[in-house]
């Protein structure tokens, strides 16, 4: 503990102070206002007692020794808003500065800084502004400060049936054994039955075209061309699928298209006297005029057409399609 500067000690904790001193310790000059003039700017220093003094100020200055200038921050009465500090500069300064508060900006420290400006909230959350820090509003199925927690819905056990549970986003699936279905695998679903193979008469699905097969039998004669299609519809319940069915559809269209389109182009030729590509012709005048090729041309004749005694029909000319 400090002793008596300018004094004696008379009993602990007693000092008697030399002329011109006083305080406890005997550190306070008597004569503070004669021989250290603290008061600044021309202010009056005015002795206390007690080694105290106090400074009478002239206008437009403050402080315990007139020090301070009654300048911007003072005039003002502390412009700085949101708990800023104004500098001056002891009021000697011809402006003022405000000194803000971290979540304050501007010249007055009247601006609150934007928390949510560098969107730090994920997952669609909403963020809240406040001063020097901001808050996410998380939508449902997500927590956490920035809303990156993605909640587990599988955690209260929803799934029935010994299902697997994967989580979702706010939902969750449930991988269901067989024989089970539903959200929760709650439902137990029909025992399917094997399919079955019924004939049935000619309809327009599960249509299969077969062709007539073995020789067509002779009816005209040798070298003739005649035509013999079988169409054999069946409806197999287990067998071809739709888009087979509309294939072969299609293909029995066009099949009989072309050979509708074969008759009409052989009897117009017949009857021009022309003969259209085949088996040898008959000499004319009988049925057509004579071939000139080595490979002769053929003539179509109706089914049922007699044939000249010298030209016997030839086996194994006729074809079927």
């Amino acid at each position: 503990m400090p002793g008596c500067q300018h004094g004696t000690c008379h009993q602990p904790w007693q000092c008697i102070c030399h002329s011109g001193w006083a305080g406890k310790f005997c550190d306070k000059d008597e004569h503070i206002c004669t021989t250290q003039s603290p008061c600044q700017n021309g202010g009056q220093c005015m002795y206390d007692g007690g080694g105290e003094y106090h400074c009478v100020c002239l206008p437009g200055f403050h402080g315990r020794d007139c020090e301070r200038k009654a300048g911007p921050c003072e005039q003002a009465g502390s412009p700085c808003r949101n708990g800023g500090q104004c500098q001056d500069d002891q009021g000697f300064a011809l402006n003022f500065t405000c000194r803000c508060l971290v979540g304050f900006v501007g010249a007055r420290c009247e601006v609150n800084v934007d928390d949510c400006l560098m969107r730090p909230c994920a997952n669609g959350a909403t963020c809240l502004d406040g001063i020097n820090r901001f808050s996410c509003l998380c939508p449902e199925g997500f927590a956490g400060r920035f809303c990156t927690i993605n909640l587990d819905d599988c955690a209260s056990r929803p799934c029935q049936r010994g299902a697997r549970c994967r989580d979702r986003v706010h939902d969750f699936d449930c991988l269901c054994p067989s024989g089970y279905g539903g959200k929760t695998c709650e439902l137990v679903l029909p025992v399917p039955h094997p399919p079955t193979t019924v004939d049935t008469p000619l309809g327009p699905t599960s249509a299969v075209v077969v062709p007539a097969t073995g020789p067509a039998p002779h009816s005209a004669g040798a070298g003739l061309l005649r035509i013999s299609v079988k169409e054999v519809v069946r409806r197999q319940e287990a067998g071809l699928g739709e888009p087979s069915l509309v294939a072969l559809v299609v293909f029995g269209a066009l099949t009989a298209a072309l050979v509708l389109a074969t008759v009409l182009l052989t009897l117009r030729a017949w009857r021009r006297g022309v003969c259209p590509p085949g088996p040898c012709c008959y000499p004319a005048p009988h049925y057509a005029p004579a071939c000139q090729d080595q490979e002769c041309q053929v003539s179509m004749l109706p089914a049922g057409l007699p044939l000249p005694p010298d030209l016997p029909p030839e086996p194994g000319k006729t074809t079927a399609l």
